[in-house]
């Protein structure tokens, strides 16, 4: 599974994407998966909103996850 970070989702992780390995133990859900990024990188819950696509199609929190998934977490972005 690869997760992809954008904005301020890769300044708080610090990279750009997070790899699960065969070995790892993968999340269930979309949910699941920002509870781990936010046990792991506490600033990540102060993302008040952000989308996440799964495959290249927006998801909301109950969509399953498989090990071959890529998965963007995609935060607000604002502009002028």
């Amino acid at each position: 599974m690869e997760v992809l970070l954008f904005g301020i989702a890769k300044d708080i992780v610090g990279k750009s994407q997070l790899q699960f390995l065969e070995t790892d133990i993968i999340p269930s859900s979309v949910s699941e998966l920002k509870k781990m990024i936010s046990d792991t990188y506490p600033e990540f819950r102060n993302l008040s909103s952000l989308a996440v696509a799964v495959n290249s199609e927006y998801a909301s929190d109950d969509v399953p996850l498989n090990r071959n998934d890529e998965i963007a977490i995609i935060p607000p972005v604002s502009g002028g």
